[in-house]
Order: C-alpha cells, then sequence, then structure tokens
C-alpha cells in the first residue's frame, strides 16, 4: 500500500477537471497550449471545455544520461535552454555534455514541430491570456521552458494549468511563472506523475496529430481554420 491515490482516469478526463476548476475563463480571450507528448490530451478536452482555442508549445526535457527518466532541463523550439544548474553539478555533468545532449534534443523538438503544425500556422497569442497544460509537473524545468517560449510569442499573461505536481515544482513555476493552477498536490519525497492516473499511456505522434486533427473538424481555435 502507500502511495498517493489514483485521482484522474486518463489525460482526458484530467483535462475536464482542470476546465471544471478554470471555469470562469470560459468564453474569454484565452488560449490553451499543450505541451507535447502528454500533455495535448490534457489541454484538448480543457479547450474544449473552456471553448477555447488549442495549440501546442513544443519543449522536451534534457535527459540525464544515466537516467533517461528523469531530466536536469528542457530545450524550447528556439533553441533556448533552462537548466536545473544545481543538479548539473551535482551529477558532474561538463558544459560539453549538455551543449551535446541540448544539441540532439533541440533536433527532436523541430522534428515534432514539424510532424504536429504540418505547416499550419502558431495561434496568435498577442493581447491573450495564456494557459499552458502539461500532464503534470515533476520537476517543473520543462514547464518553464514552455512559459519562456511562450512569452517569447506575445502572450499578454501566462498562467500554468496542469492536474498534478510536487510541491517542489508548484513552489518553483510559481516563483518564476506567475498563476499556476493544479488540482492536486503532493509532498511525497518520490513524485512520478503517471501515478495519478489509472491509464497513463506513452503517446505516438499520430495520436498527437489524431487530438489536433479532432480540434481542428470541432472548430477549437483559429490555428485549426486554416485549412
Amino acid at each position: 500500500m502507500g502511495g498517493p491515490p489514483r485521482m484522474f482516469r486518463d489525460r482526458e478526463q484530467a483535462g475536464v477537471e482542470l476546465a471544471k476548476l478554470l471555469r470562469s475563463f470560459e468564453g474569454r480571450d484565452v488560449a490553451v497550449l499543450g505541451i507535447p507528448r502528454g500533455g495535448v490530451p490534457v489541454a484538448y478536452a480543457m479547450a474544449r471545455g473552456l471553448r477555447a482555442p488549442l495549440d501546442i508549445v513544443t519543449v522536451r526535457k534534457l535527459q540525464i544520461p544515466f537516467d533517461p527518466e528523469a531530466g536536469f532541463g528542457a530545450v524550447t523550439p528556439e533553441g533556448n535552454v533552462v537548466l536545473n544548474d544545481e543538479l548539473v553539478k551535482r551529477i558532474h555533468l561538463e558544459p560539453d555534455d549538455v551543449r551535446k545532449i541540448s544539441a540532439e534534443v533541440l533536433e527532436e523538438v523541430r522534428r515534432r514541430e514539424r510532424e504536429y503544425r504540418r505547416g499550419r500556422e502558431p495561434v496568435d497569442l498577442k493581447g491573450r491570456t495564456v494557459f499552458v497544460v502539461d500532464d503534470g509537473l515533476a520537476s517543473g524545468y520543462t514547464m518553464l521552458a514552455a512559459v519562456s517560449s511562450v512569452l517569447g510569442r506575445g502572450a499578454t499573461k501566462v498562467a500554468v494549468a496542469v492536474p498534478c505536481a510536487s510541491s517542489r515544482a508548484f513552489s518553483l513555476v510559481s516563483r518564476q511563472a506567475g498563476d499556476v493552477y493544479c488540482i492536486v498536490r503532493s509532498d511525497e519525497p518520490v513524485f512520478a506523475v503517471a501515478s495519478f492516473y489509472e491509464s497513463f499511456p506513452d503517446l505516438k505522434d499520430d495520436e498527437v496529430r489524431a487530438y489536433l486533427d479532432r480540434a481542428r473538424k470541432e472548430g477549437t481555435g483559429p490555428w485549426y481554420h486554416n485549412g
């Protein structure tokens, strides 16, 4: 026994719950941006509930070479790198290692951008409140990278919305990114986003595209009216 209760059936149901939490924003001039891959189903359901345009912000964590499930930072499509400097020092990663890993991850981030957007322009964020959504916050550094990318796209205000978060990540993101909306926080010393879901499969590129195509067909947002 032990560990956190499984709060959500799956990512879509978690997005429905976030939309309920944020129902005061329904119909207002907001946009919802999911972090691929896992954040997209959450963002899709949340955007649908708020009647808001859906888009993506394609950032990716920098994996620790000897522990690929863990990350020491993240990289944005623009090539900006957000590092957990304390962790980089603790695991003795050399600057050349960081540069090499960052370049490899940036190549994958840009591949995903091409794969998911397929030539469509991003949603115009100017003058909008933008919610950046993921399926959970473990360390928080991927979300910090996403927020920096969104701010660079001209959003008036950026807020974070996640179904679950470690207390440490919640505090980090709150300090640096402003408003964070979260359904459940955990003080457990070992935090795993998957432990809050009954179903938490790894997603593939075609599944991400399927969510974006569904949103386009449903008319969720200006991006998806571009053909």
